[in-house]
């Protein structure tokens, strides 16, 4: 039965409404009006929260919501920059990792703020302020200390990648039980779907009709967000102005496993982790791709620099992303976290797409000693001020 509802409300949800259009009703299911509930948060100098997407739904003798996707704005006094902010976290994590750090200090959206920005933060679909409901989206699944500790705040410690000793910036020395800031990041986090593919299902129609409702932005994504930052550039790049994808979901096509050494990974698994390269879903890719078995794969016969991997990518002629193509992109990455030996391969998947994006290493700008939480760290103010300068240099 619950499977059931799902694939309703999913469908629903894919057939969202265009912009000032009547959507269409599903059978069991209503549609929350977008446009006549009060919208706080929208003038200046003023914060406020509203959900966008949901649908009423029957599950066996109970009425729930699903697909709703919680949204905090943030405004200055005077918004001068011309286009709104919209954070999208990662996995496990919610849109607190944006409001502050676990230390106490000011997050990025009061950063982005004093520059003059408009923000939007949101929680994914089925997580968080969201609403969590296993009764309709199945089975959910969460982090242990032990596999933060490895690859987001104490990796120093565990040297499982190349770059893990240059970890400097987590509050109060390595990010482990016991450390005051560990502890406030490890309260900060929550059960996520165990299904990636269905995340992927719910949260980028609600994204798409976030881009919607408030007009072009620039889209900030952080880890497992770069999908559906990707999703939402190709359903919709006359709105999408930019995408900033802070340490995106990769490398393409499969998962690695890290184990340390001079062999320091192997591929997790024989199935694509990502079918279509940087997504579970389909990408309109040209020529078409009816199925992801029309992407070839080959792996590069060596790495492009020490300390990476090397990268999966299409099997040449490669097909092209023309819409990822129109939107500017940047894929930033921190000298110390455990996707700096992966994310150059989602560049280069990207450029043999004709879709080059920017690349930002942090440790290029000076900022050093990052690990993947970047927003979190001693110098997240720093972190903040090199994704701005890039913003405000790079979108018109």
């Amino acid at each position: 039965m619950a499977k059931l509802a799902v694939a309703t409300a999913l469908a629903v949800l894919a057939l969202g409404p265009a912009r000032g259009q009547t959507p269409p009703q599903a059978q069991g299911a209503a549609q929350i009006p977008q446009k006549t509930a009060a919208e706080p948060g929208f003038a200046s100098g003023q914060a406020g929260y509203f959900f966008i997407g949901g649908r009423y739904q029957k599950v066996d003798d109970k009425t729930v919501m699903v697909g709703q996707m919680f949204v905090q704005s943030r405004a200055p006094a005077q918004v001068s920059q011309p286009y709104p902010i919209v954070m999208v976290h990662g996995v496990s994590q919610t849109g607190v990792n944006f409001l502050g750090t676990p230390d106490g200090r000011p997050g990025w959206v009061q950063r982005f703020v004093e520059r003059g920005f408009k923000v939007y933060v949101v929680d994914q679909v089925g997580r968080g302020r969201s609403g969590t409901n296993p009764e309709v989206y199945g089975p959910y699944t969460r982090f242990s200390p032990r596999t933060l500790e490895e690859t987001y705040t104490a990796q120093e410690v565990y040297d499982l990648f190349p770059q893990a000793r240059l970890h400097t910036q987590w509050p109060g020395g390595p990010g482990v039980p016991g450390n005051a800031a560990f502890d406030q990041f490890f309260a900060s986090l929550v059960p996520y779907l165990a299904s990636a593919q269905q995340t992927e299902e719910l949260v980028d129609p609600a994204l798409t009709a976030l881009l919607e409702k408030v007009g072009p932005a620039v889209v900030l994504t952080h880890g497992q967000g770069g999908l559906f930052g990707w999703a939402v550039s190709d359903a919709r790049p006359d709105l999408v102005k930019a995408h900033v994808a802070i340490e995106p979901n990769g490398p393409p096509f499969f998962d690695v496993r890290l184990r340390g050494g001079k062999d320091f990974y192997e591929k997790a698994g024989d199935g694509r982790a990502r079918a279509y390269g940087i997504t579970r879903l389909p990408l309109t890719f040209d020529p078409p791709v009816r199925s992801p078995d029309d992407l070839g794969v080959v792996q590069a016969k060596a790495p492009s620099a020490e300390g990476r991997i090397r990268c999966w990518l299409q099997g040449e002629p490669a097909r092209k992303l023309p819409n990822l193509a129109r939107v500017p992109a940047v894929i930033v990455t921190a000298e110390a976290s455990f996707r700096a030996p992966t994310d150059a391969c989602t560049a280069e998947f990207l450029a043999q797409a004709g879709a080059p994006p920017d690349t930002m290493r942090l440790a290029d700008q000076n900022v050093r000693g990052n690990g993947h939480m970047m927003m979190l760290e001693k110098n997240s103010d720093a972190v903040a001020d090199a994704l701005i300068g890039w913003i405000v240099g790079r979108v018109k």
